[in-house]
């Protein structure tokens, strides 16, 4: 599988089951009404509406911000995309699709919703992470897939016929 097609399918599957999964909790359920739904000690289900980008910076109020914010995730998903179709590696063109199909997950909830569904939390004792989604889950996967790239040695351009490693190119 070439890494365009790998990023390809990695935006896909983001993008699916992360709508899904959102359309399911909202609409197929009582989630809204019941939360939250603990599974065990560490985990619940509820429902948050991000109006700010990660972690609930930059909270938008104004239909304005939530253009903005929007049009923000659509050129940052149109550049990354352009740099998954040209990605020299399955794990680069992989991590980008992730991003990408997170950041368009995120950008429909925007778009149709005014704010963005979250629903899972994480916690621990007094420690509580922020609720997120599988969008959110999967931009996190994508930039960690971006970081273990960038250690990956590059690939050596061979070199010119007649040229050795190290060698003076002969006259």
């Amino acid at each position: 599988m070439t890494p365009a097609r790998a990023g390809l399918l990695a935006l896909l599957l983001t993008l699916v089951l992360d709508q899904a999964s959102k359309l399911w909790l909202y609409l197929g359920t009582d989630l809204v009404l019941t939360q939250p739904w603990r599974y065990g000690p560490n985990l619940d289900l509820v429902v948050v509406w991000n109006r700010g980008v990660s972690y609930g910076m930059f909270q938008q109020d104004s239909p304005l911000g939530r253009w903005l914010l929007v049009g923000l995730s659509l050129v940052a998903a149109l550049g990354l995309g352009w740099w998954m179709t040209r990605a020299p590696t399955r794990l680069l063109g992989t991590a980008l699709g992730l991003v990408v199909g997170g950041a368009l997950g995120n950008a429909i909830d925007r778009t149709v919703y005014g704010a963005v569904f979250d629903f899972v939390h994480l916690h621990a004792g007094a420690w509580s992470w922020y609720v997120f989604n599988i969008a959110d889950a999967a931009i996190v996967a994508g930039v960690i897939g971006l970081i273990l790239d960038s250690f990956r040695p590059a690939a050596k351009a061979p070199s010119p016929a007649g040229e050795r490693d190290g060698a003076a190119p002969r006259p």
